[in-house]
C-alpha cells in the first residue's frame, strides 16, 4: 500500500494516509509534484492521463505528476517518477511550491501542497501506457490558445500553475 505524506498549509509533515484515501472526496491534504518538461525548441511536454486514472482520466496535463512516498524527498522522488512514467531521465529545478484543492466527481478529488520543477529533453519518449494515453511537445503559444478556448481538457493543477512555471522561467 503506497503511503503519502500528509501536510498542513506550510507542507510540514502531520502524518502518513494510504495513496487512495488522500484522494477520496474531500480529499485529505497531501504533498505531491509536478513536472514541466520542455525541449529545446522550447516547446512543453504534456500527456493525456490513461483511461483508468481515478481522477482525471483523458485529461490533458504538465508531463509528469504524482507524490512523495512516506520517507523519501521530493526532489528524488520527481526523479523517479519521471523516469517509471516517461522512460527517461533530466535536470529538475524546483521553481515554487503552492497549494490547490479540485473536485473531480462525487467519490474523488484532490487537496495538494504542489512542488512544481521544471526540466529540459530532447530525446525519446518511452511513456508507461498505465498512466500515459498520449503524448506530444506543443508550442507553448498553442497551449495557452486551447487552454482558454478549451480548459475542460486539462488538469486542473495543470491550469492553476501553468501561467507561473512560465513567468518562472521567463525570469530565469
Amino acid at each position: 500500500m503506497e503511503m503519502l505524506i500528509l501536510v498542513n498549509e506550510k507542507d510540514d509533515e502531520t502524518g502518513y494516509a494510504p495513496k487512495e484515501e488522500c484522494h477520496i472526496w474531500p480529499a485529505k491534504r497531501h504533498r505531491a509534484f509536478s513536472i514541466f518538461i520542455f525541449n529545446s525548441k522550447t516547446e512543453m511536454l504534456i500527456h493525456k492521463r490513461a483511461a483508468d486514472k481515478k481522477t482525471w482520466p483523458g485529461f490533458w496535463t504538465n508531463a509528469c505528476c504524482s507524490h512523495p512516498r512516506k520517507g523519501e524527498l521530493i526532489h528524488g522522488a520527481a526523479e523517479r517518477r519521471l523516469k517509471e512514467e516517461l522512460g527517461f531521465t533530466a535536470k529538475l529545478k524546483h521553481l515554487f511550491t503552492f497549494e490547490y484543492s479540485a473536485q473531480y466527481d462525487a467519490k474523488w478529488g484532490e487537496h495538494e501542497v504542489d512542488w512544481v520543477f521544471a526540466g529540459r529533453y530532447d530525446g525519446p519518449v518511452n511513456p508507461d501506457p498505465k498512466e500515459v494515453a498520449e503524448w506530444r511537445f506543443v508550442p507553448i503559444d498553442d497551449i495557452q490558445s486551447d487552454i482558454i478556448a478549451h480548459p475542460e481538457r486539462y488538469t486542473p493543477w495543470f491550469k492553476a500553475c501553468f501561467d507561473k512555471v512560465l513567468e518562472k522561467l521567463q525570469k530565469k
